[in-house]
């Protein structure tokens, strides 16, 4: 079965720069919930990888992430998808982890678990970090356009990189190129 990794806030959800705190916070992109459940019946397991450094931060503890997390997982229920796994990295920027992406350990975390090979696996995300990190292991770094996605392309990505305005758009690109 093939994967598709997503980061979290930027591409499934409403990003925010002060971080999103609270359930309340969280609010899914247009079209974000029904590209996942359309990747799902297409066939595709969906894993979401997620810098969460809130919790390093002290903005949040463990268990509102989890809520949040939770708040998420069941609207993509309610939209027919599925995640097959959710990784994070609740550290500090600052504390020299794995896991924090650029760095692969999320990524690799997925990958175990699922006992997959990350090679041309679609990474997308709205960040430099998340395409570095999936550029770091040989997956398909995927830029979309929402949270941070237009200011991260203004900032210049390598040549190559996939573009689409949400996820909705890379989703269907995904499942057009599967059903080839």
């Amino acid at each position: 079965m093939p994967l598709v990794i997503l980061d979290r806030d930027g591409v499934i959800n409403r990003d925010s720069p002060d971080f999103i705190k609270s359930p309340q916070e969280w609010e899914p992109l247009p079209g974000s919930l029904e590209a996942i459940a359309r990747l799902c019946t297409a066939g595709f397991q969906v894993a979401v990888a997620s810098n969460q450094s809130g919790i390093g931060r002290g903005i949040l503890d463990l268990a509102t992430l989890n809520a949040i997390d939770d708040k998420m997982l069941m609207a993509i229920r309610a939209s027919g998808g599925h995640i097959a796994d959710l990784e994070y990295c609740p550290h500090h920027p600052d504390a020299g982890c794995r896991c924090r992406k650029p760095r692969t350990g999320l990524l690799e975390r997925i990958a175990r678990h699922l006992r997959i090979d990350l090679a041309g696996v679609p990474c997308v995300g709205d960040s430099a970090r998340d395409l570095a990190a999936a550029t770091a292991v040989g997956a398909r770094p995927i830029l979309v356009l929402t949270g941070n996605g237009r200011q991260t392309l203004a900032d210049g990505i390598d040549e190559g990189i996939e573009v689409y305005p949400d996820l909705a758009h890379a989703a269907g690109e995904l499942i057009r190129e599967r059903q080839q």
